[in-house]
């Protein structure tokens, strides 16, 4: 991207004269085009800016994704405004919190989904805050808002265009952007800052790797209040200049049809996103031939799909704006790199370090990845510089990894992500990683689990982490499916042999002896931010896993 293109109003404009006629977004029935994005953000900033908003307001948006979630997000920005994108899926007191942490000055929120009323539900926990809110009033729960509004009752009024468009000029590529949420699977979410030329400068870099370019069709079924569904989908395809296909609430029958009749040439996301879409009965007859090879492999065709580790694992974190590490993903690795994250993206500078002493490691040698660079976020509302980077600038992540040689960046797991059995330390994402490889097997996720948790013990299990004290025992939750034969893997001797198949990659002491097999990816319990929840999974195996051979379930 040139320097002059680093900001969104800079962008829409260049979206604009390079493709104003082709689609930027394909939303359920509804389409429009780069010009008419353009036009429409235009408008709405015109309303909000004469309700209030202004460069540095902060402007929280909950809603689904759509066609009318991109047109508010590009109004805030457009003006210098910054855009806080909230869950739908947060319940009332963390959206209580989010809004404290990021000081959200105008809310609008869609005023029902999904049976849940977002606005009776706010006065549940802040009693007269959308009250007062709604008629421009501060509240003593959130002093900072000062607006909510409902998706279908945005302001009226507008500000002559000449303003906007001179709010649009004056934003600058070191303005901030946006604030996104994330959390470990464990942990308070933090706000994550992000400015307009680091955040778009990060899209940028990863674009040839996720082999994104003008007149893709991507499909990315990721909410757009997450990094992946922002960064990954949004911004990629108005960087790129590609079209986004995009649903409110996804559904495998429908949207295995918007597939075919869209004509989708790149479906990204989460693995086990695909899995589920090829484990439903249509998608054997659906037209999927357009789909090009970086795709992920559930949704290839099986002469089309690489073997495991063939293909880089893009890597990253919100606080770099999704991937800063990758490779081709239609190209296979080289050989001796399968199984590696890629190398780093330009933006971003690597550093090996010693956890402890933040002294700098040689390649090849394990210790915390730390990141520096101007794809790399601002900050942490609410935390200073000197709380979130060490001395040299480095963002340490609490991520385990090496730098080989050559620059290719291994990833083995967090830094807290261990578990001590009978003395033996085992990480549980090498145990994944062989699972994952197995036969039949489309997900494996492991965890450590009190050795005596039983279905009794349940409350008990859900207090216990790595740290607790007693003994502990590997457990893990498999995802098995077979594309060809979905009975394979069911018979309690071919289960067994799944265990075998791992004792040969592995040493005896890093075998789970708590398993659960289950056939649907969603029994997989995750947070709002779409992590793994660990805690609910240590009380799904503790309930339903069985010790020392695995077990299905009927789903």
């Amino acid at each position: 991207m040139l320097p002059g293109e680093l900001t969104i109003p800079a962008l829409l404009a260049v979206r604009r004269r390079l493709d104003g006629a082709v689609q930027a977004l394909v939303s359920d029935d509804e389409e429009i085009t780069y010009a008419g994005l353009d036009d429409a953000s235009r408008a709405l900033a015109g309303r909000l800016v004469a309700a209030g908003v202004t460069k540095g307001s902060r402007v929280g948006l909950v809603m689904p994704n759509g066609i009318e979630w991109a047109t508010a997000a590009l109004a805030v920005m457009r003006v210098g405004a910054v855009l806080v994108p909230l869950s739908t899926l947060l319940r009332p007191p963390e959206l209580l919190a989010q809004l404290r942490v990021a000081a959200v000055t105008h809310l609008v929120l869609v005023p029902r989904l999904r049976g849940r009323d977002h606005l009776d539900e706010l006065s549940s926990v802040a009693p007269g805050l959308t009250g007062q809110a709604r008629r421009g009033h501060p509240h003593p729960d959130v002093p900072s808002l000062r607006w909510i509004w409902t998706s279908d009752e945005l302001p009226t009024g507008a500000a002559p265009a000449a303003v906007v468009e001179a709010l649009g000029r004056v934003v600058r590529p070191a303005d901030d952007l946006v604030v996104l949420f994330t959390s470990g699977s464990r942990g308070a979410p933090k706000g994550v800052l992000h400015t307009h030329g680091g955040g778009l400068r990060a899209v940028a870099s990863s674009l040839d790797s996720r082999r994104i370019g003008r007149g893709e069709r991507l499909y990315i079924p990721m909410p757009f209040f997450w990094t992946g569904g922002f960064g990954g989908g949004l911004l990629s395809a108005l960087v790129a200049g590609a079209t986004l296909l995009t649903e409110a609430v996804p559904e495998p029958a429908r949207t295995l049809r918007f597939l075919e009749r869209e004509r989708v040439t790149l479906f990204r996301g989460w693995p086990d996103q695909a899995a589920r879409l090829a484990a439903h009965p249509a998608f054997a007859t659906t037209d999927l031939s357009t789909l090009r090879p970086a795709s992920l492999a559930a949704v290839l065709p099986p002469a089309a799909r690489p073997v495991p580790g063939a293909r880089a694992n893009l890597f990253g974190m919100t606080e770099t704006f999704g991937p800063y590490c990758g490779s081709p993903l239609d190209t296979d690795l080289p050989a001796g790199r399968h199984g590696s994250c890629g190398r780093p993206f330009p933006g971003v500078e690597v550093r090996i370090a010693d956890p402890e002493t933040g002294a700098s490691l040689p390649p090849g040698t394990e210790g915390e990845i730390r990141l520096r660079g101007p794809s790399v976020m601002r900050g942490i509302a609410g935390r200073t510089r000197a709380d979130v980077f060490d001395a040299d600038g480095f963002y340490p992540t609490a991520d385990r990894g090496l730098l080989d040689a050559d620059g290719y960046l291994w990833f083995r797991g967090r830094l807290d992500d261990m578990v001590k059995v009978r003395g033996a330390t085992v990480y549980p994402m090498e145990v994944e990683a062989v699972l994952r490889a197995l036969p039949g097997v489309t997900d494996a996720y492991v965890t450590d689990i009190a050795a005596a948790a039983a279905a009794a013990d349940v409350g008990a299990e859900a207090e216990a982490g790595p740290g607790a004290g007693g003994a502990r025992e590997v457990a893990a939750v498999v995802v098995a499916r077979s594309l060809d034969d979905p009975a394979e893997l069911a018979d309690p001797a071919e289960l067994a042999e799944l265990a075998r198949q791992a004792r040969a990659h592995l040493s005896s002491f890093k075998i789970p002896t708590r398993w659960l097999l289950v056939r649907d990816p969603h029994r997989v319990p995750r947070l709002a931010s779409g992590k793994v929840d660990i805690d609910a999974l240590r009380r799904l195996l503790a309930e339903e896993g069985t010790p020392g051979s695995p077990k299905t379930r009927s789903q």
